[in-house]
Formats: C-alpha cells, sequence, structure tokens
C-alpha cells in the first residue's frame, strides 16, 4: 500500500524506514558464495577517497537528467570538493538521508508506461559509491545464466548463448513477464536477503532509505514507496540481480537451461510438454516463494524461434540458426528513421544526417551480433531512400533540383551546365526534379545514380552493411589468432 503526502518538508521529516519486526527472520533463499562469508564495517570503504572518486567519474560519465533539486551531474564535481567531508560524515554516522526521486514515464511500445525514478545528483553519487562495493561481494556469487547489468556481460552475450541451447535441442521456450518486477519487488524480502551477507547495520539503514526515499510526481506530490525499487538509479540494477538469484538458483537446482537478463527470462526445453509444465511450476515458484506476479497473459510458452527475447528472435533457415532483430524491433528502428527523415523538418540535410549517423551507430551497437547480412542490406536501402527524399524536399522547386543533380551527375561538369544539350539523362532529370511525389522520385534510377552510397558517405553517413562487414572482419580475426595462439 502506497501514501501519499502533500508536501515535501512533511515527507521527509517522516521515519520512513522499514520495520524491524522481520530483521532476524530467515529468508526464503540463502546466499551461497565464498562458503557464506558474512562481511562488516563497509561504510569505510563506501566512503574511501578513491571509491567516492571512481563513483564521481562514473556518475558524470553516465549523464542524465537532474533530480527534484535540479543539481545536474556536472556541478558534482564541484560540489563534492567543498562537502567531501560532510557527505562522509552523514554517511558513517548513519544521517543521510536520500531525497525523493523524480518520477518520469516513459511510453512502452505495446502500451502502457515504465516508471522511471530519477535520483538526485548526490543521492545517484552515494548509491554509485555503494554499488562499487557490493558489486565484487555479490557478482561472483550469481549464475552463469544472468547477463543482465553484471561487468563484462551483455544483452548480446544471453541472445548467443539462447542460440547456442537452441543448437543443443532445447527448441522449446518459457518467456517469463514479471509484473511490474520493479514496481512490485518486496522490499523485505531483498533486505533479508541482504542482511544474510552484510553484517554492518549502517549500510543495511541507508540502502534501506534509499528503498523508501519516496517518488515526487508529476503534479508535486509526494509518494512514499513501501514496496518496489524505482528504476533509474546506479543501485538498482544491482538489487534486482540479489532478489532475482534466488530463481536462478531455483532453475539451476532443476537442471533447466535458461538466460536471464535483469526481469526478463527465457528457460528452454526440449517439448512443448516440458514447457507447459515448467511454466505452471516456475511461476508458482515465483508467486509463492519469491512474493512476485507472474503475467500469465504475457508469458510466451512454446516455439523460441517465434519469441521475442531482448528485441531479438531466433530463425532456422537451411539448417543454420540465425540471430536477428525481432520484427517489433526493425519496426521500432524504422519509426526513429521515419521521424528523423520527416521531410518538412526545418533542419538542414548535415544536421539530419548527423543525426541519422548517430542513431544508427547505437543501434548497430546492440543488435551487431546479427547474423543476417539481408536485413542489413534492406535497412539500407530503405534508408537511402528516406534521405533521397529529405534531399529533393530541401531543394524545394524544380529548378534547383535540376541544377543541383546536373552539378552532381557523373555525366556533366559544372562547367557545362550552361551548355548541357537535351539528351536523354536530361530528361530523365527533368522528369524525376518535376515530381513531387517525392518518395517516388527518390526511387528514380537517375536519383540513386548520383545521390549514391558512396556520396553519402563523403556528407558523413554511415551505413548498417559497412558496420556488419566490420564487426565479421574483427571476429574473424580475433578467432584466427586465438586457434593460433591454442595451436
Amino acid at each position: 500500500m502506497q501514501r501519499s503526502q502533500k508536501t515535501m518538508d512533511s515527507f521527509l521529516k517522516r521515519d520512513r524506514t522499514e520495520s524491524e519486526g522481520l530483521e532476524g527472520a530467515t529468508s526464503i533463499y540463502v546466499a551461497q558464495s565464498v562458503e557464506g562469508s558474512t562481511y562488516d564495517d563497509l561504510i569505510p570503504m563506501v566512503i574511501d577517497d578513491d571509491n567516492i572518486e571512481e563513483a564521481l567519474r562514473r556518475v558524470v560519465g553516465n549523464g542524465g537528467a537532474p533530480g527534484v533539486d535540479g543539481m545536474t551531474v556536472h556541478e558534482l564535481e564541484p560540489w563534492i570538493q567543498t562537502n567531501k567531508g560532510e557527505l562522509k560524515s552523514l554517511i558513517s554516522e548513519g544521517r543521510y538521508i536520500p531525497t525523493p526521486v523524480r518520477r518520469k514515464e516513459i511510453p512502452k511500445p505495446n502500451g502502457g508506461v515504465r516508471k522511471l525514478g530519477i535520483p538526485t545528483a548526490k543521492d545517484r553519487l552515494v548509491q554509485q559509491m555503494i554499488a562499487q562495493v557490493l558489486t565484487p561481494i555479490y557478482d561472483p556469487t550469481f549464475s552463469e545464466s544472468s547477463y543482465g547489468f553484471r561487468p563484462r556481460r551483455s544483452a548480446q552475450d544471453a541472445i548467443l548463448k539462447v542460440k547456442e541451447y537452441y543448437d543443443e535441442g532445447y527448441i522449446f521456450g518459457v518467456g517469463l513477464d514479471l509484473e511490474k518486477f520493479f514496481d512490485n519487488l518486496n522490499q523485505r524480502y531483498l533486505m533479508n536477503i541482504l542482511r544474510e551477507r552484510i553484517k554492518d547495520k549502517t549500510l543495511i539503514q541507508l540502502i534501506k532509505r534509499f528503498l523508501r526515499a519516496g517518488v515526487v510526481l508529476p503534479d508535486g506530490i509526494v509518494e512514499a514507496t513501501e514496496m518496489g525499487s524505482p528504476q533509474g538509479g546506479p543501485l538498482s540494477p544491482l538489487l534486482s540481480n540479489i532478489y532475482l538469484d534466488g530463481l536462478d538458483k531455483e532453475l539451476e537446482s532443476r537442471g533447466l537451461r535458461f538466460c536471464r537478463y535483469a526481469d526478463d527470462s527465457l528457460i528452454m526445453v526440449k517439448s512443448r510438454r516440458a514447457a507447459e509444465r515448467v511454466c505452471d511450476t516456475v511461476s508458482k515458484f515465483i508467486e509463492k516463494e519469491m512474493l512476485l506476479k507472474v503475467n500469465r497473459d504475457k508469458t510466451e510458452v512454446g516455439p523460441v524461434t517465434g519469441m521475442k527475447f531482448l528485441g531479438f528472435r531466433i530463425t532456422r533457415m537451411k539448417g543454420r540458426t540465425y540471430v536477428g532483430p525481432h520484427p517489433k524491433s526493425l519496426e521500432k528502428f524504422k519509426k526513429r528513421i521515419r521521424e528523423v527523415t520527416k521531410r518538412n523538418r526545418g533542419i538542414s540535410p548535415e544536421r539530419m544526417i548527423s543525426e541519422l549517423r548517430t542513431y544508427i551507430r547505437g543501434w548497430f551497437g546492440y543488435f551487431g551480433v546479427s547474423d543476417s547480412k539481408k536485413v542489413m542490406e534492406e535497412l539500407d536501402q530503405w534508408i537511402r531512400h528516406r534521405v533521397r527524399q529529405f534531399i529533393l524536399k530541401k531543394w524545394k522547386n524544380y529548378r534547383t533540383r535540376v541544377k543541383n543533380l546536373v552539378r552532381l551527375s557523373p555525366q556533366y561538369k559544372k562547367a557545362n551546365w550552361g551548355n548541357a544539350v537535351e539528351t536523354d539523362w536530361m530528361r530523365k532529370i527533368r522528369r524525376a526534379s518535376g515530381s513531387r511525389a517525392y518518395w517516388k522520385a527518390s526511387q528514380y534510377a537517375v536519383v540513386n545514380q548520383i545521390l549514391t552510397s558512396q556520396w553519402m558517405r563523403g556528407q558523413g553517413m554511415i551505413f548498417l552493411l559497412d558496420l556488419w562487414k566490420k564487426r565479421r572482419e574483427t571476429v574473424s580475426t580475433a578467432t584466427y589468432r586465438t586457434v593460433c595462439v591454442v595451436v
């Protein structure tokens, strides 16, 4: 249950720490790591100067919007130089009080919103300091099948592991959907897990305060957070992995193949019947033992090739398994490209190409593990048409389009423009320039032959196929070197 407070002051004055009634209780899952080691006196590590400097570097490097106090991450460095001593004292004496996070709602492609909590820059710094101390303690104990928010692991590693399992015959899957995991995370359950390893009561109290810091809604009302862990802070991903590690250990004890990235899990088995049985028993475990809710409507059971996992999909053709972007991911990509290359945007072609370059490079950075060369070729072709129709529209009138196409044409030199005769080539240019249907005009052969991909590269464009080939060459070279070393 959540309660709303009318003012920030009244909320901050209230004791928002968790009830200690369950502090000594045994949690459902006992973490197994380093022979059950426990850790005390961690606060000195948290407020160590080197730890603070590293946290500051990461927070500033990550950027992000300011919280409710309006301080940007770029103001953190001068602030910490003046207030480092006071900050360390507040933390070590257990007097640091986090500020409520700012609520930001991000629309989801399939409807609904994702609720983000944007902490203040100072709270982000402290969370990062804590995460840097806790990560070396917990990360070595996590499952090998957990890929989200972990050092040297990524979503790409997860989907490649799914491909490996598929080739081993695990062709049916259970795509679990945890309903609003970050909103419904049980804080008492999480704190009991933390207490099993972390014996530093000051640190435990500080983590509780971050969980209970509250949320400032768009209308200014401050809402208490007695459930969940707001997304948006550096500490939240680690806490989610600590919470869900119990699920990983349960799946491992059953001998199941699976991949988990944060709250997205895909369990792989060899038959539909096994998938249905696993879905039922695992869902019951999650709801009864982990105090979470499984969204049965969105949980998928069936062939892995029909599922979307982390934006990817697995396909099987001619005896080979392929990884590629899911159709929904491709549609999202195209939607963004359409926005950037919209003809009536009041920006120059140079700025449009700059925005395209940034987005394409970022998209490929995620989906570059795809095996499909054809997908990259088709997307590039479509993007080139979008660029051409944008440029034709920016050239505004018929005479300008004719002049610019002739100037760029391989058949003519600029000096010959005034004496150009009515050739077949010129008729094609005039016909394309006279079309008011810019998308259709961008598909004319003469326009394609003038505004070529090579010309676009000269304007700063990058193409997916070029990036794809380069990545394949890099991977092949690395593999070859590895083989040589082994031999």
